[in-house]
């Protein structure tokens, strides 16, 4: 991994690692942990989703997510030789699951803590794309590769700190979505290209100008798992950023929400 950096001596407009990086240790003292879920959706070399009939479409979602067996699922294989390549290059991955729409998987990476988040997905997109390539296959990252009542595709954002993990931390929680209820479109200026497609308000998703939270409630811009609720401590988890989403936006903009921003650099 390295970043860009121009020839005046500068960072690149597009190194989103250099401003996320100095706000994670502007706040290291939260100790972050941000675990992401990436969704992506495998063609052929055609431009066909893998496993879809030619020219046609499979049955209707619901027997695919997680799903095991012929006909329930497609291309394993290349999944997880992408899983032990991860582990193999010391990738923090954590999980893999076959998604709503068939041709469709998540990986997920973390928990990482800080500026390693970004850095660990970067290196686990650019693994996808190099296995897929030895199985012929193309790797999407659109939000919505398929128009019509087909799931699109995430990269749900969970996110703790160490006050939110200890005893009473669900007030710490409630207080961030509170500050990222106000910072709103801002973050979706962020979360990635084409994700009005995806944020609909339908197939698990809250609407693009609205926010919500709740308690397991996947319609949600903001979901508080039910065991957190319970428990009173723990993570929540933002569903609104898109699959391809720049992790380092993504996990910047939410520290500099909910702890502040950095105050300006000096010429």
């Amino acid at each position: 991994m390295t970043e860009c950096w121009d020839s005046d001596g500068t960072p690149n407009k597009f190194n989103y690692r250099h401003d996320c990086a100095r706000l994670m240790e502007a706040h290291k003292q939260h100790k972050t942990w941000f675990g992401l879920e990436q969704e992506y959706t495998l063609f052929d070399e055609y431009d066909n989703v893998y496993g879809w009939p030619k020219g046609g479409f499979p049955g209707p979602q619901g027997p695919y997510y997680c799903g095991v067996g012929t006909g329930k699922v497609f291309c394993r294989d290349i999944v997880e030789a992408h899983y032990k390549a991860c582990l193999y290059a010391g990738v923090i991955i954590s999980g893999i699951n076959a998604e709503v729409m068939p041709g469709q998987w998540e990986f997920q990476i973390g928990p990482c803590e800080g500026i390693d988040m970004g850095d660990h997905l970067w290196m686990a997109r650019f693994l996808l794309h190099r296995v897929a390539e030895e199985f012929g296959a193309k790797i999407s990252f659109h939000p919505k590769p398929i128009p019509g009542d087909w799931n699109g595709a995430g990269l749900h954002t969970n996110v703790s700190s160490e006050e939110m993990r200890q005893p009473g931390g669900l007030k710490h929680i409630e207080a961030a979505i509170k500050s990222l209820e106000k910072r709103h479109e801002e973050h979706i200026a962020v979360y990635g290209a084409d994700n009005a497609m995806r944020l609909t308000g339908e197939h698990e998703t809250g609407a693009i100008d609205s926010f919500s939270s709740g308690v397991a409630d996947r319609g949600a811009s903001i979901r508080i798992p039910r065991s957190v609720g319970a428990e009173g401590k723990g993570y929540f988890e933002d569903r609104r950023p898109a699959s391809n989403g720049d992790p380092y936006q993504i996990t910047g903009i939410m520290v500099e929400t909910i702890y502040g921003g950095l105050e300006p650099s000096k010429k």
